[in-house]
């Protein structure tokens, strides 16, 4: 495959050490499960193995509630919800314990790391919108753009931090909480059924929906508050840059560019295709965020610069020139082309960057078993 990562980046990232500060409220009570978990795990399955398929069980199951509510309106049946509390449960568990079966095994690398990034940013996209139709957003649609594309700029930002800083900060209230609030929504969704949240409370007028997105408000501002306030302080780098040392500003053009160009072709769109098709819309944009995402998160431990275009961006382009010359195609025929393509570029990109950091590093990105040092790689590794 085409190699997306230069000599200079892949020597960077050989010398990158994971660094880390902070815990979650909850996550310590977790960590006695998870440390029970990881001892019924059998030393032969790979650490990038568990989590892509914890990875491929999540997306499943918000893609059979997509199905079954592509409007984000629809109720869906009961057993799907149950579905996508259990899909992120499993997620988030093989997601805790790749870590620990890296260090039992021995295998811990770069790759790892990077690996385990990349499956959260693409999980961030499904289960943000998964939680969107779960409260039936669907009835306020730019609320369900706000709540996903505001899900992926703040994780977006942590990384964006971490680019700064050269440090990962997790809060009291970060993933594992957030996490445990979704599951427990599609379980009450499994118990009485999304209409639920339809329900007018007295007084206040409005539905019980809009309670939840407006609670979920302050802890968002807050992080966002702590973020920016990081970004703002300077870098680790020289002159207070970026541990890259390029601008510790200029980040958030790429992911800006991709949410500027969502709102603007939904608005601008003359057979309301976003009104039409929210999910299939923001899964379009969210898959082509999670790119973006990546590539920070390469540029990071790279020690590299951001490009501010993406590949990925032609797939929104499509709809933009689409528009331009009067929607001489079928709108939602181009949406599901650029769904389509924003897929395969991720996915191949993806690939690229695994592929090419395993042979870099003599490593295998699905297996324990290490090459001989005089050995390279297979190609398929």
């Amino acid at each position: 495959m085409k190699e997306v990562l230069s000599q200079s980046q892949l020597k960077n990232l050989k010398d990158h050490q994971y660094s880390a500060t902070g815990q979650s409220l909850i996550e310590p009570w977790f960590q006695v499960f998870w440390r029970w978990l990881i001892e019924k795990v059998p030393l032969t399955w790979a650490p990038n193995s568990i989590t892509l398929v914890g990875l491929i069980i999540n997306i499943l199951t918000t893609l059979l509630l997509v199905i079954c509510s592509p409007d984000g309106s629809t109720e869906a049946p009961r057993i799907v919800y149950l579905l996508c509390a259990l899909g992120l449960f499993v997620y988030q568990s093989l997601d805790a314990i790749d870590g620990k079966q890296a260090r039992r095994t021995k295998t811990s690398s770069p790759l790892g790391e990077l690996f385990d990034h990349g499956c959260d940013s693409i999980s961030t996209v499904f289960v943000s919108v998964g939680v969107t139709i779960g409260l039936e957003l669907g009835h306020n649609v730019y609320w369900m753009m706000f709540d996903v594309f505001l899900g992926l700029f703040l994780f977006y930002m942590a990384h964006w931090q971490t680019y700064v800083t050269g440090t990962l900060r997790f809060s009291q209230f970060d993933v594992t909480e957030t996490q445990v609030m979704i599951m427990i929504l599609h379980f009450i969704n499994f118990l009485f059924g999304s209409h639920i949240w339809s329900l007018q409370l007295p007084v206040l007028g409005i539905p019980l929906r809009m309670i939840v997105v407006y609670s979920s408000l302050a802890p968002s501002f807050l992080q966002f508050y702590n973020n920016i306030g990081i970004i703002l302080q300077g870098g680790s780098g020289k002159n207070k840059s970026t541990i890259a040392g390029t601008s510790t500003i200029f980040p958030v053009f790429p992911l800006g560019i991709v949410i500027a160009l969502a709102v603007m072709i939904a608005h601008k769109s003359p057979s309301n295709l976003y009104e039409n098709h929210p999910c299939l819309y923001l899964l379009s944009f969210g898959i082509l965020s999670a790119k973006v995402i990546n590539r920070l998160i390469v540029a990071h431990m790279t020690k590299s610069e951001m490009d501010l275009m993406d590949s990925g961006i032609l797939g929104p382009l499509f709809l933009f020139l689409n528009q331009y010359f009067n929607c001489l195609v079928n709108e939602t025929l181009v949406l599901w082309i650029c769904f389509i393509y924003v897929t395969q570029d991720i996915v191949r990109y993806c690939m690229a960057v695994c592929q090419q950091i395993s042979q870099f590093l003599q490593i295998y990105c699905f297996d324990i078993v290490t090459p001989h040092p005089g050995k390279k790689s297979p190609k398929n590794s």
